[in-house]
């Protein structure tokens, strides 16, 4: 069912974004966004500048599988409380910090390793790095929609916009420092000037956990008095009470009251409509975020150029149109933003094909990747409303971490073979970029097919 949207004045739209509770939202953001940092660019220009070749960078971004599978987990994320992390601090900032200390570990050990000699190894902390991220996804969704109340449809797509300039702060200025922090130890002789730049990203991790305590958390009774009577009706079933029918009935209740709650709320063929779009509507995006550091740095910009452009002043033009872009599904409703935000997608990835056709050009890269910038913004904001608009509380965490992992399954799976795609193209970066302007058209068939009929939590 379409959502049922009260006209509003401009103004009392904007009201939306002075709500405390969106700075709150946005520090989780940063905490969310940074950790791609590490294992995205970074991670690729350390091993592209060690002298490893497009598709061995590309294929290391498998890595980024995880994302599409910690809804596997998710369940025990909404379940297990951490010992004493959890009375201290709550069971969310608890998982937050303890996935934290892990990322922190991770950076000091890549300081001690050489691609060149263990590439297996550095792609291993690689890894470990990213499964810690996906499960920090997990839990800072579950507070971030926690933190909006359940009937408060348009500050849920407030917060969703809040969230993703937080992350993009995150993924951004985290960017800058990193590359300006490796040129510098670059230039000053440092052969180990990306292992020293680890090192000093960790400060930023411990940082983001200071900044995590100003975000509350309030005690969900409900959610687990909810939680107890699935486990109680599993129980019933089974028909006898014991330790392990009780252990049977808590993993049942635990991994398939989320998603019997999803298909019984949705039906089984828009489900499965739902999750079809989810998983193909940021393919394109993702090819072209996988190879673009690549293709900036081949086609002749140095680390601090891509540092300005694609990061600092990608990061202006993103926190700006995502605000908008909140705006925009305020105002016009999220479906029709969905709409909106592919569309542009696809037309800004032709940005790149001239750009790729005409040479080196730093006016024609800024205005590349702003409009690149720009559509991602609306896409992510409006992709971040739609699902959070899909879940049920009671399986916040869970029924998330499905939605976004279904739809990080199609960019990561996938996209891991942009840089075989380039190679198969014989470096042809035009090609390569309109390929991806059509890759989100899939997409849009399949939400338009299921628009008139989705249900959302909130209105």
């Amino acid at each position: 069912m379409m959502e049922i949207y009260q006209k509003q004045s401009l103004k009392e739209s904007l009201k939306v974004y002075l709500d405390v509770r969106m700075i709150r939202i946005m520090l989780l953001g940063v905490i969310s966004g940074f950790p791609w940092v590490l294992i995205g660019s970074s991670l690729s220009l350390w091993l592209k500048e060690d002298g490893l070749s497009r598709s061995t960078v590309g294929w290391a971004g498998l890595i980024f599988a995880v994302y599409a599978f910690n809804y596997l987990w998710a369940p025990l994320i909404d379940r297990i409380r951490i010992p004493w992390l959890t009375n201290k601090v709550g069971h969310r900032r608890g998982w937050i910090i303890l996935m934290q200390l892990v990322i922190l570990l991770s950076l000091i050990s890549w300081n001690f390793l050489d691609p060149k000699a263990n590439l297996g190894l550095v792609i291993t902390v690689g890894l470990i790095i990213a499964i810690a991220s996906a499960t920090q996804d997990i839990t800072v969704d579950a507070l971030r929609i926690e933190q909006i109340g359940k009937d408060e449809g348009k500050s849920m797509q407030a917060g969703a916009a809040m969230a993703v300039v937080g992350w993009w702060t995150g993924y951004k200025l985290g960017g800058v420092i990193s590359l300006n922090t490796a040129e510098y130890f670059e230039k000053l002789g440092f052969e180990n000037y990306w292992q020293l730049t680890f090192l000093i990203l960790g400060l930023v991790i411990i940082v983001c956990n200071i900044a995590l305590m100003f975000v509350h958390e309030e005690l969900f009774s409900e959610r687990y008095e909810s939680q107890k009577r699935t486990d109680e009706m599993f129980q019933k079933k089974i028909g006898s009470s014991n330790f392990f029918t009780k252990l049977a009935s808590w993993i049942s209740g635990t991994i398939a009251g989320p998603i019997i709650s999803f298909f019984k709320k949705n039906g089984f063929k828009i489900a499965l409509g739902i999750l079809g779009f989810v998983f193909l509507f940021k393919i394109g995006e993702a090819f072209l975020g996988r190879m673009s550091i690549i293709f900036y740095k081949e086609i002749g910009f140095s680390k601090t150029d891509i540092a300005v452009y694609s990061k600092g002043l990608g990061w202006i033009t993103t926190v700006v149109f995502t605000l908008l872009g909140g705006l925009f599904a305020i105002r016009s409703g999220v479906i029709k933003a969905m709409f909106v935000s592919g569309i542009l997608m696809a037309s800004t990835n032709l940005l790149f094909t001239l750009l790729a056709w005409s040479g080196k050009s730093e006016w024609l890269f800024a205005i590349a990747v702003i409009f690149d910038d720009m559509a991602a913004a609306f896409a992510t904001v409006a992709f971040v409303a739609f699902i959070s608009m899909l879940v049920d509380r009671t399986y916040t965490a869970t029924q998330y971490a499905l939605l976004a992992s279904i739809g990080t399954a199609g960019r990561t799976t996938l996209a891991a073979s942009s840089g075989a795609l380039v190679d198969w193209l014989n470096g042809d970066w035009g090609i390569f970029f309109l390929i991806t302007a059509l890759m989100v058209i899939p997409s849009l068939i399949f939400l338009y097919t299921i628009k008139n009929k989705i249900k959302f939590s909130e209105k």
